[in-house]
């Protein structure tokens, strides 16, 4: 196995800063991108080469795959990783670096392609055995075809947008006379939002618990999964509080989900890590939803409770090494709140601004993934997550009582912050005894 010498990080904020850590304590030399909005930023400080590549707009500086292949170029970089968002799961972009010979570290372009595209994704799973969610087979030809297969499936249905994702292009149609409303607004939404109008429809399954299983797989089709995460706190389809293991979860479903998540991964023979999305209804009954092909946000709680650095295993996958292929199961248990700079008593506006006073928690079990600081501009150009606060305790009880200390102790001041929500979060029956499913936060008073 031949390992990097320079990695370029295609990303901002604490996945960026994230990114370094790893590669210094691999002796990998880093090159971090920044737009001007950022170059006051941690990641930029800390890089060993940092190179702006443009304004703070997306599309001119973070989505601009020539200004980052550049920039890999003049730093002689031998690999880019793409964090999350952004460029992380773009077909072209992975396309691009193997045309420049330099490693994406990340899925190749037609793993990106295949599980990108969800009907084709589904088609690929039926395939193989896992799992699906009854549907349409394939994309809808029109409206007439929706309300056809409406009534085959049985409402409550949900049209989604085949190249959709974080929340974007999704209607629950409830009967038929909603059916053509929905139709035109999934369209438009997703040809605004994606550029691509294509709609698939399946049967919406009530109140399911969102449980993804990481997975990792290596270039010679080994492949692994490393446990669940219960991720059914969200709001409009955008996760707030992710934990492992989920309080819903059995012995017997770990290993059926488990089982069902290698099945996925060796079909479309993945490289690196990854997520398959399940939802799992009342009676523990799973569907395959989605799978990423790229490091989750969340997967700071999967590393608390195996001992794993996940970044560092999606280097050497990259990098050509071979994996043992024996799954991983939690030891601990570990809740992450994410903290956004947003106003949760005013419908979660965002709240951009200086940060003029900042004290991080601390203690035994208590990790914070964060890029900012006192004095530090939250530009507001990008997502509004701005730190990542993480617990890991022997029980799921300890772990709760361990996150509201710690919320308690971390002060952010000049902007508004989630952090009061998740203080009442962590108080809330139906959350405390785990019982609770994706349909938490419309009836959680707040």
């Amino acid at each position: 196995m031949k390992m990097f010498k320079k990695i370029l990080i295609a990303n901002r904020g604490e996945i960026a800063l994230r990114v370094i850590r790893t590669c210094k304590e691999m002796g990998i030399k880093t090159v971090v991108v920044y737009s001007t909005a950022d170059k006051d930023s941690l990641p930029v400080r800390f890089a060993d080469e940092a190179v702006c590549i443009g304004p703070p707009k997306s599309a001119d500086s973070y989505l601009s795959i020539p200004n980052i292949i550049a920039a890999a170029e003049i730093t002689n970089a031998d690999a880019i990783h793409p964090g999350y968002g952004f460029l992380s799961e773009n077909e072209k972009f992975s396309r691009v670096c193997q045309e420049h010979n330099i490693k994406f570290i990340g899925a190749t372009p037609e793993q990106i392609a295949g599980m990108g595209d969800k009907a084709s994704a589904k088609a690929t799973m039926i395939a193989a055995g896992v799992p699906c969610i009854p549907g349409s087979k394939g994309l809808l030809k029109d409206l007439d075809d929706a309300i056809k297969t409406a009534k085959k499936v049985k409402y409550p249905v949900i049209l989604k947008a085949t190249a959709g994702g974080g929340g974007k292009g999704m209607r629950i149609v409830k009967k038929e006379e909603d059916m053509e409303a929905a139709w035109e607004g999934t369209r438009k939404e997703a040809a605004a939002s994606f550029g691509n109008d294509g709609i698939y429809m399946e049967k919406y399954i009530e109140e399911p618990r969102h449980i993804e299983i990481q997975i990792a797989g290596d270039q010679y089709g080994n492949a692994c999964h490393l446990s669940e995460r219960d991720c059914s706190i969200q709001r409009r389809h955008q996760k707030l509080v992710e934990e492992t293991p989920s309080p819903f979860m059995t012995d017997e479903l770990r290993e059926r989900m488990g089982d069902a998540a290698i099945k996925a991964t060796k079909a479309v023979n993945y490289e690196g890590v990854g997520t398959v999305e399940f939802l799992v209804d009342k009676n523990r009954d799973f569907y395959f939803m989605e799978m990423n092909t790229r490091i989750q946000v969340e997967h700071t709680i999967t590393e608390e409770v195996i001992n794993y650095d996940l970044i560092k295993e999606q280097i050497k996958l990259a990098a050509g090494e071979k994996m043992s292929g024996h799954n991983h199961y939690p030891t601990m248990h570990a809740i992450q709140c994410r903290i956004n700079a947003e106003d949760p008593w005013n419908d979660f506006r965002p709240s951009p601004g200086k940060i003029t006073s900042y004290h991080s928690p601390g203690g035994h079990g208590i990790r914070v993934d964060t890029h900012v600081y006192a004095g530090y501009m939250i530009p507001p150009f990008y997502d509004s997550m701005i730190s990542k606060l993480i617990v890991v305790a022997q029980t799921r009880e300890e772990a709760i009582k361990k996150m509201k200390r710690a919320l308690g102790e971390y002060i952010i001041e000049g902007v508004k912050t989630t952090i009061p929500f998740h203080l009442k979060l962590m108080d809330n029956p139906d959350f405390v005894s785990g019982n609770f499913t994706t349909a938490f936060m419309d009836t959680f008073e707040y």
